[in-house]
């Protein structure tokens, strides 16, 4: 499929929010806090088809303990190809040693996330302030 998965922070505003909305999430409302955000994490891998951005995943990180992933997302043409994995796969080559790396999921991702290792932590409960909707 001639897909280049790479750590780059060279991404345009457009092309993120054109992946965001693909996958209907709120925080393509906030253009300016979503691509400052992004920038600003520890790693940003993201997926190419041609010159087309087909999916992104960041992390933030102390850099040495722990990592959390906030955002993972495919463009709905391109799920079930193995795309998010190749983000997952480059994700994992930083930091597969670190302690703890963790997660929120909901619907089919968690079936995703679990296939690759995750798991549920213990008894706990997702718990957050959020300004969004899609929830």
């Amino acid at each position: 499929m001639n897909i280049i998965i790479s750590e780059t922070k060279d991404i345009n505003i457009d092309d993120i929010l054109i992946l965001y909305k693909a996958n209907n999430w709120s925080s393509a409302e906030k253009p300016t806090q979503l691509y400052n955000g992004l920038l600003n994490s520890e790693t940003l891998i993201t997926a190419w088809k041609n010159k087309k951005l087909i999916g992104l995943g960041n992390a933030i990180s102390d850099g040495h303990l722990t990592v959390y992933y906030p955002h993972l997302l495919v463009l709905p043409e391109y799920q079930g190809k193995g795309i998010g994995k190749m983000i997952l796969d480059k994700m994992q080559e930083k930091y597969r040693d670190f302690h703890m790396q963790m997660l929120t999921a909901d619907g089919k991702s968690v079936d995703f996330y679990k296939k690759n290792g995750f798991e549920r932590a213990g008894n706990t409960e997702p718990m957050w302030i959020y300004q969004g909707n899609e929830h």
